[in-house]
Formats: C-alpha cells, sequence, structure tokens
C-alpha cells in the first residue's frame, strides 16, 4: 500500500473540548494536515518524547514500556494511522526485532502510537483514504480574511452549519485554521464536503 508520511507540526489547546489537544500532524509532499484531538496526559508525553533533554524524575507510562520494548530488543519500525471512523482515528505500531527479524504489529490509540514513535524516531505513516477524509487543505499562511458576517474567534460558536453559504464556510474553515481550531475546522470541512457530493 502506499503509505503518505507525515510529521508532527505541533500540539495546541482545543477550543472546543475542554482538557483536551489538537496534535497537528502534517503530509511532507501536500501540506495537508491531519488533527488528532488527543487528552492532556497524552499531548504531554508527546512533548516530552519530542523534547529529548528533558527528563522527568519518574517514567511515564510511554517512558515505561519504550524501556520495556528495548529490553526484548524490538525496536518500532513505524505507525500506521490506518483508519478514521465516526471521528475516530485508527492505528498500528510496527514493531521488528533485528536480531531475530521477528515482526509485531500492535493495535492502539493515535495518541499512544505517536507518543512511541517520538522516543524511537520512527515514521508515522497514514493513507490517502484518511487524508482524503480529515485532512485540512489550507496552507495557514494562505487563509482569506474574515469579512463582516462573523468576527474572528467566533468560529466555534456555529453550531447550525446548514444556514451559511458555501464561501461563508470557506471564510469560517480558513478561520478556524488560522486560529489552530482544528476540531472546528474538522467540522467545517465535513459539511463542505458533504455538500459537494451532493452536488456531484
Amino acid at each position: 500500500m502506499d503509505y503518505k508520511r507525515l510529521i508532527i507540526r505541533g500540539i495546541s489547546y482545543s477550543q472546543t473540548q475542554s482538557g483536551a489537544y489538537a496534535l497537528l500532524l502534517e503530509h511532507e509532499e501536500t501540506s495537508v494536515k491531519l488533527p488528532v484531538v488527543i487528552g492532556n496526559f497524552e499531548a504531554q508525553s508527546i512533548s516530552l518524547g519530542l523534547e529529548k533533554d528533558i527528563h522527568p524524575p519518574r517514567p511515564l507510562t510511554h517512558d515505561l514500556f519504550t524501556q520495556f520494548v528495548k529490553s526484548t530488543h524490538f525496536k518500532i519500525e513505524s505507525v500506521i494511522i490506518y483508519q478514521i471512523k465516526d471521528g475516530v482515528f485508527f492505528s498500528n505500531i510496527n514493531f521488528k526485532n533485528p536480531l531475530s527479524d521477528e515482526e509485531l504489529i500492535l493495535d492502539a490509540r493515535t495518541s499512544d502510537a505517536v507518543a512511541m514513535a517520538v522516543r524511537f524516531d520512527a515514521p508515522i505513516f497514514t493513507t490517502a483514504e484518511v487524508l482524503n477524509e480529515a485532512g485540512i487543505l489550507l496552507e495557514l499562511d494562505e487563509t482569506p480574511k474574515m469579512g463582516d458576517e462573523a468576527e474572528a474567534g467566533e468560529v466555534g460558536a456555529f453550531n447550525d452549519l446548514s444556514g451559511l453559504s458555501s464561501e461563508e464556510l470557506d471564510q469560517l474553515l480558513a478561520d478556524a485554521v488560522k486560529e489552530e481550531d482544528y476540531d472546528t475546522a474538522l467540522r467545517l470541512q465535513e459539511e463542505i464536503k458533504r455538500r459537494n457530493k451532493k452536488i456531484e
């Protein structure tokens, strides 16, 4: 299968879900962005995994599992985000023992899979289907300005999108990406795709 490699672009606080964060992954070639809602603990663990020089006084759960994996002489070859269903991402962690060539694939929450990947410097991949379903297509530095219809920062307040025009949806999507409100951006993009399917 032709997998698409993702890089971690950052972690931001979720504006629509209290206590949650948005992990922003990006396809290297097309710059399509994939926002994944994760919990506070997972956000902290991924951040610590990225900062190689920072070591907590006691090992976190992902650090403990990392030590266990290394003690069995396995390493993480890759993480694959292979499906999104009802807004939930599904991932596999691919392990390999270089001494015996034994391979192991474990199902994992995407947040846990990414937290492990950063500790092994393992690549993160997804499928074209997942990118098409949940990817955000706008560039952060190419977002159009909002008109008088909605003020910046109010994009998350729209619950009923059916009364908005396509142009208004596009503007709200651009503003949501600019404000790093990826939960709302994903909801807006789903509405735009739904309308486009009706036109087709």
